[in-house]
């Protein structure tokens, strides 16, 4: 089944089960190409993402906020364009305190939420910015003399809204239940040995299965650390990718492959239980794979699995152009799915572009909340139902370091530090091979417009005010034969 603006009118019961569960599955650094129900390349084998992605909506232009970790995840969690308070890179965190999440927001409304995985909203190294500001005695010389944990927890996810959590993205864990579902009180480092994606799956479990008795529902933010570098997996899952190849790609493949068992094992926990009707599962991408462009071109010379300076994670973007850390598609168009059987129709393709800002406002709309106005993102169900026709965004917006873009239908405008920008009709060349902005200056200047009226209501900080970094410049010029002189 196949669904674009004009939604064909399902039908499908308004409210066929009243407040929901809601599980939001997010991975790391895994490309669009990394998931076997696009079919764009044969090697990747993901059975139970595939039959997901089958049981409801398939995105197939479904975004996240940033090509960079920690903004993503404050996108998502928020459902606001993270640039309104000011997290426009790693380096901007911590997520303010002032920020409510979708955990937040369920809570208080009678949800009990948890949260498994790869946090990273915390203060960390990078955020020398916020220690200069908050605790200038942590820095000497502009870096980090010590990040005491006493100054880091407070930014954990129980001050967002999470009630338990079972945190890090390797052991040891900082927990607050253990994977036999009972309470850890008060909460601790654990050391747990199982391989970590593995570990987190059970983590999930351990979450479900403690919750199954419960009459309230309940809402759980699952962030897998992979296909991330450090690569490492187990041999059954490497034995399940034979032959020749870069053996990143290998472990990446193992890995994702890990990520689809715990899926399957939790949608399979889910069934068990009785749970599948009344229970909504969204599976996204925190950001397009790093190819390490900046590197060599990678799929010719992969460096060894164990090299960990090196940027390529063994992941995949085709057929887009670029990777993590640009906004051109590979950075920022992201394996996106979104189940909710009898609700959501199964086997449904939806064309139009949707974006992680609107999971926070769908999860509202399917706990019962009223509209919230903070919410950058919109409720996706009548559109999945078929009863609001029309596309859900009239535009999307994009900014990291010294680029920014906007989406406007069809059309897509890439700003640059120099030049022009660039201008791509999606539709017909969804992997940016053709500048069009010679042949279509107006659409140009129009979306130059937009992107610089939505600019100016984010934080100063946002508006590119000098060239490119090196790294960018050495991403445009391989990928789009920018040449790095152009770059003040």
């Amino acid at each position: 089944m196949v669904l674009g603006s004009a939604g064909l009118g399902l039908g499908v019961t308004a409210d066929h089960a009243s407040r929901p569960n809601i599980i939001v599955i997010m991975t790391d650094d895994q490309g669009r190409a990394d998931l076997g129900i696009y079919g764009k390349v044969s090697d990747v084998k993901t059975p139970h993402l595939d039959q997901l992605a089958r049981s409801g909506a398939n995105f197939t232009s479904g975004y996240i906020t940033a090509p960079q970790c920690a903004p993503s995840r404050a996108g998502l969690l928020s459902g606001r364009y993270q640039q309104r308070f000011g997290f426009d890179s790693i380096v901007d965190g911590p997520m303010p305190l002032n920020q409510q999440t979708i955990a937040t927001r369920l809570r208080e409304a009678g949800y009990t939420t948890g949260m498994v995985g790869k946090w990273h909203l915390e203060p960390n190294h990078g955020t020398v910015r916020w220690a200069q500001q908050n605790h200038p005695e942590l820095v000497e010389n502009g870096r980090f003399v010590s990040l005491p944990f006493a100054k880091m927890e407070p930014y954990y996810p129980a001050h967002f809204g999470f009630e338990y959590f079972y945190l890090n993205n390797d052991s040891p864990y900082y927990v607050n239940f253990d994977l036999e579902g009972n309470d850890v009180t008060p909460a601790r480092w654990d050391k747990n040995a199982t391989y970590r994606i593995d570990a987190k799956t059970e983590a999930a479990l351990a979450f479900i299965r403690r919750q199954q008795k419960q009459e309230t529902p309940f809402f759980l933010y699952l962030a897998y650390y992979a296909p991330h570098v450090p690569l490492n997996a187990p041999a059954e899952y490497l034995a399940r990718f034979p032959g020749e190849m870069p053996e990143r790609r290998r472990h990446a493949l193992a890995m994702i492959s890990a990520i689809d068992d715990g899926v399957g094992r939790i949608m399979e926990t889910i069934e068990d239980a009785g749970m599948s009707e009344r229970t909504m599962v969204v599976f996204l991408s925190d950001n397009g794979a790093p190819l390490g462009a900046h590197q060599g071109t990678p799929m010719k010379d992969a460096q060894p699995a164990e090299d960990q300076v090196a940027a390529w994670d063994g992941s995949r973007n085709e057929p887009f152009r670029g990777e993590k850390g640009m906004l051109s598609e590979g950075g920022i168009r992201v394996p996106f799915l979104m189940s909710w059987p009898g609700t959501i129709p199964a086997g449904l393709t939806f064309k139009d572009p949707v974006i992680s800002l609107d999971i926070a406002a769908t999860a509202n709309a399917a706990a019962n909340l009223p509209d919230h106005p903070v919410f950058d993102g919109v409720n996706l169900l009548p559109f999945l139902r078929g009863t609001k026709q029309g596309q859900p965004h009239d535009d999307l917006y994009w900014k990291f370091w010294n680029q920014s873009a906007v989406r406007s239908g069809n059309w897509k405008y890439l700003q640059i530090p120099f030049g022009s920008g660039f201008l791509f009709d999606l539709e017909n060349d969804p992997e940016e091979t053709h500048n069009l902005l010679d042949k279509h200056p107006e659409k140009a200047r129009e979306l130059h417009a937009k992107l610089s009226a939505w600019t100016a209501e984010m934080m100063p900080r946002t508006s590119p005010d000098k060239g490119l970094n090196d790294q960018e410049k050495q991403w445009y010029s391989h990928y789009f034969n920018t040449r790095a002189e152009e770059s003040p």
